[in-house]
């Protein structure tokens, strides 16, 4: 990938923009608002100018509900190649993507799971993907090159590419941010009744709330909690028969008067259950923050399918990856790989990719 163009020059659009253009990769940028789009260039993500020919790729950061009509008029005026977007959702684009007749060979659904304080351009980073998941959604129809492209732009940007179907995805993200974002909402309206003194012995407790639930971006929550309705409901309905159970449970111990000193076995259950779940989750970038991280070099033909192939047989050997870094000399026609893993699971990994012809360093 040597040319891109990025639709939509938010937070998101920006940060990619400025990580492509650390690679050294010509970006364009567009925008419907003049006054995103020259904040987005004057921060340095690229240039507020039409690409003078058809782009590699096209990085589409719109709302989930304008991804399909974006994608379907850009591939009639022929501006990419291929296409990734990085709505929070992905069944109802794909959807709509195929009732505007789109050619899925060239789309790949992409998600960049981060999350931060502010919105626009001006909140941009050059290293918000670092380390972070990114989710990639590709079609039955999907091409290879389409998913190559896809996975050279997660690289570029420093994340670790998830590859999953858009049911799972959707599925995912409603347990995972959506319901929690519901649930603190809901937690956070009943402050509206309270008094000054309890908001004043209240306000250290809350003081991260606001960024959890994302204050400074309520239209696009509420955007994604409509697109994704459905999983979220069947997430929500679930929650609710957990709190209709612990609601007899807590009412049981009223009726007791409650005892601080014995605790209720059913209520400690429940606090378990939220432990454990807890416990399921790994650290910031994916793995415990004390594990030690090695990498391995692997040298790739600079072909179309070559990517994504290395990809696929990194995941088939069931090895986790936590980093991923491409590098190409002008002078050579391969390009270089290197790929984090956990130190234990690294000599199995150079193992496997020898086995399978890759040159991985010793």
């Amino acid at each position: 990938m040597r040319t891109a163009v990025i639709i939509g020059t938010g937070m998101i659009g920006t940060s990619v923009g400025l990580s492509l253009r650390k690679q050294g990769i010509d970006t364009y940028l567009m925008d419907v608002s003049p006054v995103a789009l020259r904040i987005s260039e004057a921060v340095g993500a690229g240039t507020a100018e039409e690409p003078p020919e058809t782009v590699d790729l096209a990085v589409v950061a719109v709302p989930p509900a304008q991804v399909a009509p974006v994608v379907a008029a850009h591939q009639s005026r022929g501006t990419a190649r291929c296409y990734v977007d990085v709505a929070g959702v992905k069944v109802s684009p794909r959807r709509e993507l195929e009732e505007l007749g789109c050619d899925l060979a060239a789309v790949v659904g992409g998600h960049p799971l981060v999350g931060r304080p502010g919105s626009g351009p001006l909140a941009a980073q050059d290293d918000l993907f670092d380390g972070r998941p990114w989710a990639l959604v590709p079609a039955v129809e999907t091409d290879a090159s389409a998913l190559n492209c896809a996975f050279e732009l997660v690289a570029a940007c420093g994340a670790i590419p998830v590859v999953l179907d858009a049911e799972a995805h959707d599925r995912a993200i409603a347990l995972g941010t959506l319901v929690p974002q519901v649930v603190l909402s809901l937690a956070a309206a009943r402050l509206t009744e309270a008094n000054g003194i309890a908001l004043r012995l209240l306000g250290d407790v809350w003081s991260k709330v606001p960024q959890l639930i994302g204050v400074d971006s309520a239209t696009s929550w509420t955007q994604a909690l409509a697109a994704n309705a459905a999983p979220v409901v069947s997430e929500l309905e679930k929650l609710n028969r957990d709190l209709a159970r612990l609601l007899d449970t807590l009412r049981a111990a009223a009726d007791r008067g409650g005892s601080p000193a014995e605790p209720d076995g059913r209520l400690l259950e429940f606090i378990q259950r939220g432990i454990d779940g807890c416990n399921r989750v790994p650290g910031r970038y994916g793995i415990p923050t004390e594990t030690e991280l090695a990498d391995i070099d692997v040298r790739v033909e600079d072909r179309p399918t070559e990517l994504a192939r290395l990809f696929s047989d990194v995941a088939s050997t069931g090895v986790v990856m936590h980093g991923v870094d491409i590098s190409q000399r002008p002078d050579r026609l391969d390009r270089t790989v290197t790929i984090s893993v956990t130190s234990r699971r690294a000599d199995d990994l150079r193992y496997e990719l020898r086995r399978r012809k890759w040159p991985a360093d010793a």
